[in-house]
């Protein structure tokens, strides 16, 4: 694990955020690579999903007796930040209520420093699947484009695995605050007193 996916907490020991990651490559080395991320809500700030996606650079084999494996470009990867409606407009397509995101427009995402559209479409020809579309414009740059291809398992599992995380893009991780500690011992100790 890189690390950038670290972080450290305040006892210095290091914590890792987890990660789903999946990798297509292709003997043509048009494949992309995809991690997803999930950020949970917390103090004022809404959850998300960050979504990281790398195209193909290198074409693994054997290379005289020596195996070479298959490259994503990390350094040059798409990142976009899927808030709550991006996730419920992927689990639409993904639960078959629609057949792409935004009937084909797509979503688009614009910050300080570049612009994204993502598209997801359900496809049946060639191969049947989920075809996730991005394409980020950074300010002043050049266009990048991404093409993962989910297959029906892989966006099944995935459908599920933004149902399941839903609640803490919605809620965060729950706590109890000191506040509400000692609001429900206050009324506790009321009801025992009542009780007694």
């Amino acid at each position: 694990m890189d690390e950038k996916m670290q972080e450290q907490n305040d006892a210095g020991t290091a914590q890792y955020r987890p990660r789903l990651a999946l990798y297509h490559a292709n003997p043509r080395g048009t494949g992309c690579a995809i991690t997803i991320n999930l950020h949970p809500a917390h103090d004022f700030k809404g959850g998300c999903i960050m979504l990281n996606a790398a195209a193909q650079c290198a074409v693994g084999g054997k290379n005289g007796g020596k195996t070479e494996f298959n490259r994503f470009d990390w350094q040059n990867a798409v990142t976009v930040k899927l808030d709550f409606d991006d996730l419920c407009q992927f689990l639409q397509v993904f639960r078959g209520e629609s057949e792409s995101i935004c009937e084909g427009r797509g979503l688009f995402h614009t910050s300080s420093a570049a612009t994204a559209k993502i598209g997801l479409r359900h496809i049946v020809e060639p191969l049947s699947g989920y075809v996730l579309d991005i394409y980020r414009t950074p300010r002043g740059g050049t266009e990048a484009h991404v093409r993962f291809m989910f297959t029906p398992s892989e966006a099944a599992g995935l459908c599920c695995a933004i149902e399941s995380s839903m609640l803490y893009v919605c809620f965060g991780l729950p706590v109890v605050l000191p506040h509400e500690r000692a609001a429900a011992g206050t009324a506790r100790k009321g009801s025992d007193d009542a009780a007694a």
